[in-house]
């Protein structure tokens, strides 16, 4: 059942279906990642509904996954490629995932990827130097806070 979630979440986004994709986690669920840095409960449903609704482009593609532990946790290498709403700039951001699941649902999600790398694509080249120091990291998460905060709060429980 978890690989069946793996797989529906990221066919969830891949057809910019926020709701779908927000199924595929447990009601108090965690993500972390670089741009977001940690999300906890209905955030992260939200997280989804929001990129999905914004992102008109966005095209996902699972490269490869796998469930371990007897379905308690999994892994995947997936990615996404979209337009930056803020600048308008191409981004292709490659993942690494890990998963901790609960009653089939995720639990859990880590993303890493090279924020330097996503920076230089989706703000320029300024944002590449500034990858070097801790400033990108917390102005990239300020922001994507600062969007999902409002869109929380434009469309409460959505």
């Amino acid at each position: 059942m978890s690989e069946a979630t793996l797989q529906a979440l990221y066919a969830a986004l891949d057809r910019h279906d926020g709701e779908a994709a927000a199924a595929c986690y447990t009601d108090d669920a965690v993500f972390e990642d670089p741009a977001f840095g940690r999300l906890t409960g209905g955030a992260v449903k939200d997280m989804w509904r929001m990129l999905a609704e914004r992102s008109p482009d966005l095209s996902v593609t699972l490269h490869d996954h796998g469930v371990e532990d007897d379905g308690r946790t999994g892994w995947a290498h997936w990615s996404a490629t979209y337009t930056f709403t803020d600048t308008g700039r191409k981004v292709q951001n490659e993942i690494d995932a890990r998963y901790s699941f609960s009653g089939g649902l995720i639990s859990e999600q880590v993303d890493t990827f090279p924020l330097r790398r996503w920076g230089a694509q989706a703000l320029g080249a300024k944002a590449a130097v500034l990858g070097l120091t801790p400033l990108l990291s917390r102005g990239v998460q300020k922001q994507a806070r600062s969007n999902l905060d409002a869109y929380s709060r434009a469309d409460p429980g959505a």
